[in-house]
């Protein structure tokens, strides 16, 4: 086999072994979506790391792959369970705030990366739900507060709670070797 030829089956082999990973990412981010330690009233959930799976594989992969893959994620979310009032309220609150989780993978390459690249992940999804939130939800908002102080409340109490409770969980140094040897796997 040429130089050529080696290559670029290299090249697909890395291509094909990314796919799967986002396809399992994506399957244990839906699976875990449905575990709800608890349910807001108008949408959105504290739920057992469904966000971590996405973070991981911008993490593992870099922002492109977590990128796309939080945004296939949101669009899979939104085709099992819609909210439609107009196309871009779908787009800020599904492709859009799942896709920016995916910026955890700027950060792969630093001490603390994950953590900090989970961090940055949700708050890119916090800022997007928020500013739904005020562009398509402000209706909502209670007689005199303000629609952003009422999004941010809104969407910081269960992005927060869940961003707290995955990095308490992926700082244990049990989860985090673990994590360590499954990304030495993703990126053989």
């Amino acid at each position: 086999m040429s130089q050529t030829n080696s290559i670029a089956g290299r090249s697909t082999s890395s291509a094909v072994k990314k796919l799967i990973y986002a396809a399992m990412g994506i399957a244990l981010g839906m699976v875990t979506s449905y575990i709800k330690v608890w349910d807001m009233p108008m949408g959105g959930s504290v739920t057992l790391l469904s966000m971590l799976f996405i973070c991981l594989i911008g993490y593992w992969f870099g922002p492109r792959y977590g990128i796309v893959t939080g945004a296939a994620f949101g669009i899979l979310q939104f085709l099992i369970d819609p909210y439609v009032l107009s196309i871009p309220q779908v787009l800020f609150d599904y492709p859009l705030a799942f896709g920016a989780l995916g910026l955890s993978g700027f950060f792969s390459n630093r001490k603390y990366g994950l953590q900090i690249g989970y961090v940055v992940g949700v708050l890119g999804r916090f800022i997007f739900s928020t500013l739904s939130g005020v562009i398509f939800f402000a209706a909502y908002a209670p007689e005199g507060m303000n629609p952003w102080v009422y999004s941010a409340l809104y969407q910081g109490s269960y992005l927060g709670t869940e961003g707290i409770i995955t990095l308490i969980i992926i700082s244990l140094p049990p989860v985090a070797k673990a994590l360590e040897q499954v990304k030495k796997q993703a990126m053989a």
